[in-house]
C-alpha cells in the first residue's frame, strides 16, 4: 500500500515535548484546558524504511514515549485526551505495528501503546502545526531494528521527551466510589454492622478487556455493572460499597486488591466477560483462588486476564516468578475456603435466573484474588463473543438480574454467619 502522503520534516522541525497548554487542577479531574484535548482520528502508515503512526488531535500537547519488551511494545503517554473515535475507525496492522489500545491510564494521564509484529526503535517523533487544511498531528516513525538493539533502548528510564503533567514516577491513583453512610438499624434489639463490599469492575481505560461480537467493550459492560450491583447492594442498607473505579481509566491488578485490604472489606468481587473462539459458548461462571486451575480453560483465562498490565504498558520487569508463588503461598486456607462457600452460593442463586457453564464453580490463579485476607470472587459475567449473551449483558435490565441475585447471596450468607457466631 502506498505511503501516506505526509510532508518530510527536517530535523528542526522535530518536537520532544512540546510546552504544556494548562496544569492540572486537581488529582481526579483534569482542568478545562486538558479536557479540551480531543483525538479525533488515527493512522497508520507504511513507507519504505518505516512505519508511521499519525494522531490528529485539537491542540499542542506534550507527549512522551518509550519502548517495552515481552511482548516488544511501544508506549505513548499523552496528557488526558478526550477520544472521539472508536474500535471501529481502527486502521488495520501496518508494517511494524500489529494493533493498538487507548485509554485513561491515570487522571490526567492518557496512554497509547503500540504492539509490534517485529522489534522497531523510535526513529523520531515530533507534532505537525495546522497547514490550513488539516489541524495538529502527533507523528511517531518506527524503524524496524535488530533485537539486541531494541533491547538496549526499552526501558521507562530511556524516555524520549517529557510530559510535565504526571513526571516519573507517579504511580497510578485508584480512584474509589465509597458510598452514602450506613443507615440506622432499623432494630434496637440486634445491630447490624454493614459489611463493606469491594467491586472491582475488569479492565478499563488504555485496557478494554474483550471485544463482543457487536464490538461493546468489556470495560464498559463491567462498569456498568458495577454501578448497579453497588446500587442494588446499598437500597437494602446491609452493605457499605467501594467500587475500585467509577470511571473509565486504567488500574494496575494489585491496586485493585489493595482497595479491599484499605478499607478492611468483607468480600471482593471482580467483574469480567470474557470472548473466546467459539461463538456459541455461553454461560456465567464464578471464579475463586486456586494455586491448580480447575481446567485448561480456566487456567488461560487466568493467564489472559493476569496480564492486563503488560497490555496497558506497565514495566513488569522487577516482578518474578518467586513474588507471585510467594503471594499464592500466602493466602490462607480459611480465606479461600470462606471465598469458595461465597461462590457456591451465588451459583445457587443464579441457576435459577440465568444460563449457567457446566462446572459453574472454577478454580484458577487470578492476580485480582490474590489479596491472603480479604475473601475473593471473580465473577464471569458471560460470553460476549456469543451475540445472544452480548445482547443480554448489554441491557440494564439483565445485570439488574444478576445484582438482586447477588444482593440475596450475600444477604442470606452473612446473615448465616453471623447467627453462627453470636453469643
Amino acid at each position: 500500500m502506498a505511503a501516506w502522503p505526509f510532508p518530510t520534516v527536517t530535523r528542526r522541525l522535530v518536537v520532544l515535548g512540546a510546552a504544556a497548554t494548562a496544569a492540572l487542577g486537581g488529582v481526579l479531574r483534569p482542568t478545562e484546558a486538558w479536557a479540551a484535548v480531543r483525538a479525533s482520528a488515527v493512522r497508520l502508515g507504511r513507507h519504505e524504511e518505516f512505519t508511521r503512526f499519525v494522531l490528529d488531535v485539537s491542540q499542542a500537547v506534550d507527549f512522551s514515549l518509550f519502548t517495552l519488551t515481552d511482548p516488544n511494545r511501544v508506549v505513548i503517554d499523552l496528557p488526558e485526551v478526550e477520544w472521539s473515535f472508536g474500535e471501529e475507525n481502527l486502521p488495520p496492522a501496518k508494517g511494524v505495528v500489529s494493533s493498538l489500545r487507548w485509554g485513561l491510564f491515570q487522571p490526567g494521564q492518557s496512554r497509547v501503546v503500540l504492539d509490534l509484529v517485529r522489534p522497531a526503535n523510535v526513529k523520531q517523533a515530533f507534532l505537525l502545526p495546522p497547514n490550513g487544511q488539516v489541524g495538529w498531528r502527533f507523528v511517531l516513525d518506527l524503524q524496524e531494528t535488530s533485537l539486541t538493539q531494541f533491547l538496549a533502548a526499552a526501558g521507562p528510564e530511556k524516555r524520549i521527551g517529557s510530559l510535565k503533567s504526571a513526571p516519573e514516577p507517579t504511580p497510578p491513583k485508584v480512584q474509589e466510589a465509597s458510598l452514602r453512610p450506613a443507615p440506622q438499624a432499623p432494630s434496637k434489639e440486634v445491630e447490624r454492622a454493614q459489611k463493606v463490599i469491594v467491586i472491582d469492575p475488569g479492565h478499563g481505560g488504555v485496557d478494554p478487556g474483550a471485544i463482543g461480537a457487536s464490538g461493546v467493550y468489556e470495560k464498559n459492560i463491567t462498569l456498568a455493572a458495577a454501578r448497579e450491583f453497588r446500587d442494588i447492594l446499598q437500597k437494602s442498607g446491609k452493605f457499605k460499597v467501594v467500587l475500585t473505579r467509577d470511571r473509565d481509566i486504567f488500574l494496575p491488578l494489585r491496586d485493585r486488591f489493595e482497595v479491599a485490604r484499605r478499607h478492611q472489606a468483607d468480600l471482593f468481587i471482580s467483574l469480567h466477560a470474557d470472548s473466546i473462539k467459539n461463538p456459541s459458548v455461553r454461560g456465567l461462571s464464578v471464579y475463586t483462588l486456586s494455586e491448580k486451575a480447575s481446567d485448561s480453560e480456566a487456567a488461560a483465562l487466568a493467564d489472559k486476564e493476569n496480564k492486563a498490565d503488560i497490555i496497558a504498558g506497565i514495566d513488569l520487569s522487577h516482578e518474578s516468578v518467586e513474588v507471585t508463588n510467594i503471594l499464592i503461598d500466602l493466602a490462607q486456607r480459611e480465606t479461600m475456603n470462606l471465598s469458595s462457600r461465597i461462590a457456591e452460593h451465588l451459583i445457587d442463586e443464579l441457576k435459577r435466573d440465568v444460563k449457567l457453564l457446566p462446572r459453574s464453580h472454577r478454580f484458577a490463579g487470578f492476580a485480582v484474588l490474590k489479596a491472603p485476607d480479604v475473601p475473593s470472587i471473580l465473577i464471569e459475567m458471560g460470553y460476549l463473543s456469543n451475540a445472544e449473551e452480548e445482547r443480554l449483558l448489554r441491557q440494564a435490565s439483565y445485570r439488574a438480574k444478576l445484582g438482586k441475585a447477588l444482593e440475596r447471596t450475600l444477604d442470606g450468607f452473612f446473615s448465616r454467619t453471623q447467627k453462627a457466631y453470636r453469643p
